[in-house]
């Protein structure tokens, strides 16, 4: 069957049309991408994909949404769109939908993909666990975690506030950074550090080690500098962010019990695909004391689909659907 698959950001709204049978994704159809401030709300950026497309849309709908998903009113994560899922179909004439956290989506596109849609990082080249725990983390705007239970011929996938326990430094540049961050927030998560905002403040902090004045670049400028590799300084604050990546993505393991794998994630770790296995990555991740041999045992992915929104929002659909049929025979 056919359903329109959505990822709603802060900033743009993705749609596709996906085909779902027998519980995963057959096809996934060409993106179409609109910027949220140009519509005013879901339904509205939902006609004018449909003009967009030239045709009606599917009546079953699988949509991903930024930000907490759960009560009467969804408010989302730097947008402005007030989603009630009770007026779904009326709102948006379907007969049929799934809703869904964004990074709920990234753990269904996980399982659906498979290791097709994973590249080996560091750790055991081996596959994903089946059976285990896998945790997910995802560096962009903010730090998405969740965690995959598999299960042999099933899985389910738990989405979390995994991006907001304390930020613990290492050595002594960290203090440095903890201490430039606590001065302007209350409470300093890891989120501050390994999430997109995190790369500036971790650039001011050695400038201020250096004694050195920098220009005030914007997020992106700075990523772009930081990767392109010729300003020194933005490459060390690069670097100092892929260890302090390292050291969460292990902490996230360890109190997930995700010893099945570990998934690096998000719009940030797609763009650091060539440089984490260059970098103190896995030197952090597996630098746990008594429990680092248990940390090198441990296969690390990075997640290289382009849109795993868009693709999990409809696994979510296909995969929900499924376990229905599931349910309904078990109790015939």
């Amino acid at each position: 069957m056919e359903v329109v698959a959505a990822d709603i950001g802060g900033t743009h709204a993705r749609f596709a049309i996906a085909e779902v049978d027998g519980g995963r994704v057959v096809a996934l159809g060409s993106e179409v991408t609109m910027k949220v401030i140009e519509h005013a709300s879901l339904q509205l950026a939902w006609r004018a994909y449909a003009t967009a497309l030239g045709r009606r849309l599917p009546r079953a709908a699988a949509i991903a949404v930024a930000g907490p998903v759960g009560g009467d009113v969804l408010k989302l994560t730097n947008n402005p769109w007030i989603i009630r899922p009770a007026l779904i179909p009326e709102k948006l004439e379907v007969d049929d939908f799934t809703l869904c956290n964004d990074f709920v989506a990234v753990g269904h596109t996980v399982a659906s993909l498979g290791e097709s849609g994973l590249a080996h990082l560091c750790g055991p080249d081996r596959p994903l666990s089946a059976t285990g725990v896998v945790s997910i983390v995802g560096p962009g705007t903010g730090l998405g975690v969740a965690l995959l239970i598999g299960s042999g011929n099933s899985y389910h996938v738990i989405d979390t506030e995994g991006g907001h326990p304390d930020f613990a430094p290492l050595d002594s540049i960290e203090d440095s950074l903890l201490r430039r961050l606590r001065a302007r927030h209350n409470r300093v998560s890891v989120e501050r550090v390994v999430a997109g905002p995190g790369l500036s403040a971790i650039y001011k902090t050695l400038a201020e080690i250096e004694g050195v004045t920098t220009a005030d670049l914007t997020d992106q400028a700075l990523w772009t500098a930081a990767l392109a590799g010729h300003d020194p300084l933005a490459a060390a604050a690069l670097d100092r962010f892929c260890l302090s990546l390292g050291a969460v993505a292990g902490d996230i393991a360890l109190t997930q019990g995700g010893f099945g794998g570990v998934v690096i994630a998000g719009g940030i770790g797609l763009r650091l695909a060539g440089h984490l296995p260059r970098s103190g990555f896995r030197q952090r991740f597996v630098a746990k004391g008594r429990f680092e041999p248990l940390m090198a045992s441990i296969p690390v992915k990075l997640l290289t689909y382009a849109q795993p929104g868009l693709y999990g929002a409809a696994a979510a659909f296909a995969h929900n659907r499924l376990e229905d049929v599931r349910l309904r025979q078990s109790l015939d």
